[in-house]
């Protein structure tokens, strides 16, 4: 049932290869591993938005100690492990098939002393079918490069309306790509169940980043 939900993508990394880049965000070192490979599609990459996000959050001076996260498809977990060291308490989710790729990014980015809070944690979660075993005490939900496929939208609507619950704000950076329905989903499906404000625009990546509340 997953598959078809969230079909791979035919004739992406058909070869399989892994790499490991390290990105620099609110002054930290981050080391992601990545494999490209049929198995993980698109979760395999870290995406511009990712970075976007994070930076933006860097802009914002946006202080994250202690505060409770939850990343939604967190592909290679970049976005997680980032406000993990900057003291949030953290869970990251994604389909059973990456579980695996964020936990071991997570490893290799084990500070010396410690979390600043604690580890990131990890769980398998598929919009619209088990979101309800989640809590919906949150301060932030995240998301980058997660709206791209139109039928999933219902299921990631309803998914944010129980996290947010008790009075989440949603931070969702997207690549606009009229051919996914990006522009719709936040136009007109996001709008159903929140107020969405648009709050960074970067046409030069056609990356734009949302915050949304709940109505």
């Amino acid at each position: 049932m997953i598959g078809d939900i969230f079909p791979a993508e035919d004739g992406l990394f058909e070869e399989t290869f892994s790499t490991d880049n390290t990105y620099r965000v609110h002054g930290l070192n981050i080391t992601i591993h990545q494999d490209y490979s049929a198995n993980l599609g698109v979760a395999a990459s870290v995406w511009d938005s990712a970075l976007h996000l994070c930076q933006f959050f860097e802009s914002m001076s946006l202080d994250l100690s202690g505060m409770r996260i939850i990343e939604l498809g967190g592909g290679t977990g970049l976005v997680g492990i980032v406000a993990a060291r900057l003291g949030a308490h953290v869970t990251i989710t994604d389909l059973p098939f990456a579980i695996s790729q964020i936990e071991m990014n997570i490893a290799v980015n084990t500070p010396l002393s410690g979390w600043p809070s604690d580890a990131p944690t990890v769980s398998a979660l598929s919009w619209g079918l088990d979101h309800s075993r989640f809590s919906s005490s949150w301060d932030f939900v995240l998301g980058a490069d997660i709206v791209y496929l139109p039928e999933t939208f219902p299921l990631l609507l309803d998914t944010l309306v129980h996290l947010c619950r008790d009075g989440a704000v949603v931070y969702l950076a997207s690549t606009m790509r009229r051919e996914h329905g990006a522009q719709d989903f936040y136009d007109s499906v996001l709008p159903q169940m929140f107020n969405v404000e648009l709050v960074q625009r970067d046409p030069e990546n056609n990356v734009n980043i949302y915050k949304a509340t709940l109505r």
